[in-house]
């Protein structure tokens, strides 16, 4: 989290706990960032998150009439987390915004990125020598409207390395093309790691791609998917392949990420 006060610099919070889902992590975010203040504020809270959201401004008393059950009759989710939040709102008066997630909003985004940076890591490719492993970077320029892609692909002791560039393509855009264009790559269906620092790009591919389609390529607020041509390119490949995302950290050590990242560069300046 980051806490903003009318005068001072930002205060930035976080925090890991091995036994967590998302919606667990969400809720403890804005347990520690009001117990974080110190006496009682008026404070606004701006989270992606709708379950959190939601549930303090819609939910929550409905479940505590029933007992913390669901209409349904079933037991509140995370009912600890809940009553620990009631808790610290009960100190301040708190007006609760919700915000689309990764969609360039500065302080979310800083948020994501500390949130990511605590979960403990061991860098490295996974120990699994019977799939492929795709590690994929990206170089672009704003100014030249200009990105490039590069990928490289192991199989046991093969390797190969690939890469391009799309004229006129956000940053967006070459996670999502760079991923699909390595994956037609692979010959037949195979079981694959891809490595990414992309949460954007793992998010879609394991998230929301579903729910777009079920849509007509629509969001929940009815707008168009934004870069459908390249989701829908990707979506292709995921239908063909078995693949686990790992998301890293751009500050993480990873020796083929760093060979990667320098042949995407490389391939923009050329």
């Amino acid at each position: 989290m980051v806490i903003l006060r009318q005068e001072g610099r930002p205060e930035e919070l976080s925090g890991f706990e091995a036994e967590a889902t998302n919606n667990r992590m969400e809720l403890r975010a804005a347990i520690e960032g009001l117990r974080a203040l110190d006496g009682p504020h008026e404070v606004d809270l701006h989270t992606d998150s709708e379950y959190l959201r939601k549930g303090v401004t819609a939910w929550i008393e409905g479940w505590k009439r029933r007992g913390w059950r669901t209409a349904q009759g079933k037991a509140v989710q995370n009912r600890d987390l809940w009553q620990e939040l009631e808790a610290a709102i009960e100190r301040h008066e708190v007006r609760w915004h919700w915000i689309r997630g990764h969609s360039g909003v500065e302080w979310n985004e800083r948020a994501d990125a500390l949130a990511s940076a605590a979960i403990p890591r061991e860098v490295g490719l996974v120990d699994d020598d019977a799939a492929v492993h795709i590690v994929l970077a990206v170089a672009y320029s704003g100014k030249m409207k200009r990105g490039a892609w590069a990928a490289m692909l192991r199989f046991g002791e093969n390797e190969k390395d690939l890469h391009g560039v799309v004229e006129g393509a956000t940053a967006n855009q070459m996670h999502i093309l760079g991923a699909a264009l390595a994956l037609e790559a692979l010959k037949r269906p195979m079981r694959a790691h891809v490595y990414t620092t992309s949460d954007y790009l793992k998010d879609g591919a394991t998230s929301w791609l579903g729910a777009w389609k079920a849509r007509g390529w629509q969001t929940r607020e009815g707008k168009n998917v934004s870069n459908r041509e390249a989701w829908q390119r990707l979506d292709q490949q995921l239908g063909r392949h078995r693949l686990e995302w790992h998301v890293l950290s751009k500050d993480d050590d990873l020796e083929e990420m760093d060979g990667v990242k320098r042949a995407a560069k490389a391939e923009l300046d050329s």
